[in-house]
């Protein structure tokens, strides 16, 4: 279903994320699009975002938007979504991350939205 309003390309993506359903996560970024696996650590193209995602989605996490604001320029947004994220390691411990994200987003030809910068480390990229 193609999401028309970048809002809306971001909602989906929380529930395809806590579904646990890969192939819609990815399916929501440009093939050539860079996710900010960790702060200093980048996953460029489909492929590299795949195995990124597949550590996060191995938590079984649940994935919440806390607060959510969205600035377009044309066929550009920009997505910011304070969110927590809690889970299980494998070993069975509690896992809990936050953080706030700040996500670039692309309108397509077809109208949907993908994203072509995904960091959800916001600001604390730079340390």
């Amino acid at each position: 279903m193609a999401h028309t309003k970048p809002l809306d390309a971001v909602q989906a993506f929380f529930r395809a994320f806590n579904d646990g359903d890969i192939d819609a996560v990815v399916a929501f970024y440009e093939p050539t699009a860079v996710l900010v696996a960790q702060p200093g650590q980048l996953a460029e193209g489909t492929a590299a975002i795949r195995e990124a995602l597949q550590g996060f989605l191995a938590l079984k996490p649940t994935l919440t938007a806390e607060q959510t604001q969205v600035v377009m320029a044309g066929n550009i947004a920009l997505s910011i979504v304070k969110w927590t994220l809690k889970g299980s390691a494998p070993n069975g411990e509690a896992v809990q991350m936050e953080g706030t994200t700040a996500d670039v987003l692309h309108r397509q030809a077809d109208g949907s939205w993908l994203f072509a910068i995904d960091n959800p480390w916001g600001a604390k990229i730079l340390g």
